[in-house]
């Protein structure tokens, strides 16, 4: 990660490069968390899984797993998964869509390519986001729900497509649940396009996913989480097209601790959710139940520094 200064520093205060690993036939890129940040307003864990290609028979499986005090978010830009959970959820997730599973006291899921998926070549792209539970809904009940894609609410204005995954945005609120404070909108910029950033949230970053884009003349890398200064106010353009997520909402004020799959206000709480784990006293998934990603040994890849 990199501070950005001169002219550009009033608008952009931290560019974060993503670490990169490979998950056996894709890449995943990784912006949140970070040593020297864990959060931008409830986003706590920020991935772009792809893109992807896979022949026929190939696909993705994300076997069962938990997590606590947090609220997954998964939002597709090609391909499919099928989600399955402890509460004995099954959907499946396609283009323009958002599954938003709720962890709460604890919850066991799984992604996988569906069927259909792997009988023929395909291709997988999408992004994946944590969103930390505010203290009061830490340990609630846990939750699943989708919104499909002609629910959520699509701005059309000045060369660019902007749709509303959570909270309000340009006028167009998302029917999607949020805990916290939550703005959430994947922006697509036609050549030329442009439309406004706006500065009603705490915090907020951008980050550039595919093609190109300048925030107020300033060039925007793709792979790269701007965390933008709060109460700015500035145009997001591009010169050939880009594709780029806005992300953000309220600061939170209590610290958030994260520790592989596990996020919680306190680490005992993280270590307790190891021990549940490792003891089998999590909830099943049902029709999912024979396979399982085992506590790893060390370091895990995700985790929050002191």
């Amino acid at each position: 990660m990199t501070e950005i200064g001169g002219p550009q520093g009033d608008l952009i205060i931290q560019t974060i490069t993503p670490t990169s690993h490979n998950l056996g036939d894709f890449r995943v890129y990784r912006s949140l968390p970070v040593k020297e940040r864990t959060m931008v307003g409830p986003f706590i864990f920020f991935d772009q899984a792809g893109p992807a290609k896979f022949g026929p028979g190939e696909g993705i499986d994300v076997r069962p797993h938990p997590h606590i005090n947090l609220a997954t978010v998964t939002y597709m830009y090609e391909g499919a998964f099928l989600h399955r959970d402890s509460l004995g959820s099954e959907q499946l997730i396609e283009p323009g869509a958002v599954n938003l599973m709720t962890a709460g006291k604890g919850i066991v899921h799984s992604e996988r390519s569906p069927q259909e998926e792997r009988d023929r070549a395909s291709k997988l792209s999408a992004i994946q986001t944590w969103l930390a539970l505010p203290d009061r809904n830490e340990e609630m009940d846990p939750a699943f729900e989708h919104v499909s894609e002609d629910r959520l609410p699509v701005l059309n204005d000045r060369g660019a497509s902007a749709r509303v995954i959570m909270g309000s945005l340009w006028g167009q609120s998302a029917p999607v649940t949020t805990y916290a404070n939550t703005i959430y909108a994947d922006i697509m910029l036609r050549p030329g396009g442009s439309i406004p950033i706006d500065a009603e949230a705490e915090e907020r970053a951008l980050y550039v996913s595919g093609g190109d884009a300048g925030l107020d003349g300033v060039a925007l890398l793709p792979q790269t989480l701007y965390v933008l200064r709060p109460g700015t106010r500035a145009t997001l353009h591009s010169v050939d097209g880009g594709r780029v997520i806005l992300c953000g909402g309220e600061a939170f004020v209590t610290p958030r601790h994260v520790w592989w799959n596990f996020v919680s206000s306190t680490k005992d709480r993280l270590m307790q959710a190891r021990e549940d784990w490792e003891a089998m006293r999590f909830p099943l998934i049902p029709g999912d139940d024979q396979e399982f990603i085992p506590i790893p040994q060390g370091r895990p890849k995700t985790v929050s520094y002191p």
